[in-house]
């Protein structure tokens, strides 16, 4: 997997990958990640990227995902201590 660009952010870590003819947008936060998979042939150009970042409530999206997945594993974390 090639690293084609990290785009800075207050927030996140956001980077542009690419691997087996497909873009790979990563966004971290802290512990968590999301992966989002673009293949080359749906017409998306990494120069695309900001147009994706900045489409209205993709990030603010991103964060509600991260806030469930650390819900999610606290619970399963606290469940396992009973």
């Amino acid at each position: 997997m090639r690293l084609l660009k990290t785009f800075p952010h207050e927030r996140y870590l956001i980077e542009l990958h690419h691997y087996n003819q497909k873009y790979i947008l990563k966004i971290t936060l802290e512990d968590y990640s999301q992966s989002f998979r673009i293949a080359e042939m749906d017409s998306f150009g990494a120069d695309k990227i900001n147009e994706v970042l900045s489409y209205d409530g993709f990030l603010g999206n991103c964060l509600t995902r991260f806030l469930s997945m650390r819900t999610d594993l606290s619970s399963a974390l606290n469940s396992m201590k009973k």
